[in-house]
């Protein structure tokens, strides 16, 4: 396997590495971009489906973990995938950014619980 990709499951959310590429990255003084693309693999909730990957959403940013004294932020790209006998636009259903905020679910746990100290 891959040793950047098992470096990569320890220092980020296990559902991006899973289904999403690392298209690029940044770092602009003590702040981390990583940008991401879902994957073309057709999800399996749409197997029995005829879809094609039809573009993506607009982009979302999230802040996840500080690593190494640095501000990380997350730039996600889903896709859409269009039925072609219907011609709907669906998309999986990802819980990325935890409710309220613009963080991963992770990290707005983990605050969460520091903040009861």
């Amino acid at each position: 396997m891959d040793p950047y990709i098992d470096l990569l499951k320890i220092l980020l959310p296990e559902l991006l590495i899973t289904h999403f590429d690392l298209t690029g990255h940044q770092t602009e003084g003590d702040v981390l971009h990583l940008h991401f693309e879902e994957k073309p693999e057709i999800p399996k909730e749409f197997s029995s489906q005829l879809v094609i990957a039809h573009g993506f959403h607009k982009e979302i940013t999230i802040q996840d973990f500080p690593v190494r004294g640095k501000k990380v932020f997350l730039h996600i790209k889903r896709r859409r995938w269009l039925g072609k006998q219907d011609k709907k636009v669906m998309q999986r259903d990802w819980n990325l950014v935890a409710q309220g905020t613009r963080m991963t679910v992770e990290f707005a746990a983990f605050l969460k619980v520091l903040s009861q100290y």
